[in-house]
C-alpha cells in the first residue's frame, strides 16, 4: 500500500496511493470548482478504470466553496470522500460542507481511520 505518486501543486499537496489520495490544502487557501479540474487530471492519470477514495487531510486552516462539491461529485470513479479534520472548527466546516455532496461522506479524527475505511468503500463498491 506505499504510495505511488506525489505532487506538490499550487494550492496544496497529493499523495496518490492505490486506492485512494490524500490531499492536504495549504494554508489560507480558498478551494474552488477549479480545484476539481487538477484533481480530475490527477485521477485520470494513476486511477483510469479502477475506483478511489479522496482523502482530505485538514491539517491546515482553508476555505471551501461548496461548489466545488458538484464539480467533484461528477468524478465517476470517485466513490467517497473521507474528511480529516485538524480541530473543532474544521470539523463544523466539514459537516456543513456534507450537504453538498451526495456519495459517501465521512468525518475521521484520524488519517488510519481514514484509510481503514477508505478500503472497505472500495471492496464494498467493487462487491455492488
Amino acid at each position: 500500500m506505499g504510495m505511488i505518486h506525489y505532487y506538490n501543486i499550487e494550492d496544496g499537496e497529493l499523495f496518490v496511493f492505490d486506492e485512494f489520495l490524500i490531499c492536504q490544502i495549504t494554508e489560507g487557501v480558498n478551494v474552488t470548482p477549479d480545484h476539481s479540474e487538477i484533481l480530475n487530471q490527477v485521477i485520470k492519470k494513476h486511477f483510469q478504470g479502477k475506483d478511489l477514495v479522496y482523502i482530505s487531510n485538514r491539517v491546515n486552516s482553508y476555505s471551501v466553496d461548496p461548489l466545488t462539491y458538484v464539480e467533484t461529485e461528477r468524478i465517476p470513479n470517485l466513490v467517497a470522500i473521507a474528511m480529516v479534520p485538524d480541530d473543532d472548527i474544521m470539523r463544523k466546516n466539514a459537516e456543513y460542507e456534507r450537504n453538498f455532496y451526495d456519495k459517501p461522506y465521512e468525518i475521521f479524527n484520524n488519517l488510519s481511520e481514514a484509510i481503514e475505511w477508505s478500503h472497505r468503500m472500495i471492496n464494498d463498491h467493487v462487491l455492488n
